[in-house]
């Protein structure tokens, strides 16, 4: 389990377009979102890196 920062979540649906972009390459992962802090904590076998690249490329870059 970790946690990323990522930018531009400002609704379910961003959180939905996440957790789609996760769970293509990961099925069974899990992915909670915190809108207010855009702080996601996945539970995957994926790694950090990987997982941030798939967010990023599903249109929401990670932030610091």
């Amino acid at each position: 389990m970790f946690n990323l920062k990522v930018s531009g979540m400002t609704c379910g649906g961003c959180i939905n377009a996440v957790t789609r972009a996760v769970q293509a390459q990961d099925p069974l992962a899990k992915v909670q979102a915190d809108l207010a802090t855009q702080v996601l904590t996945l539970e995957t076998t994926l790694s950090p890196e990987l997982a941030g690249q798939l967010i990023s490329d599903a249109g929401f870059p990670l932030s610091q």
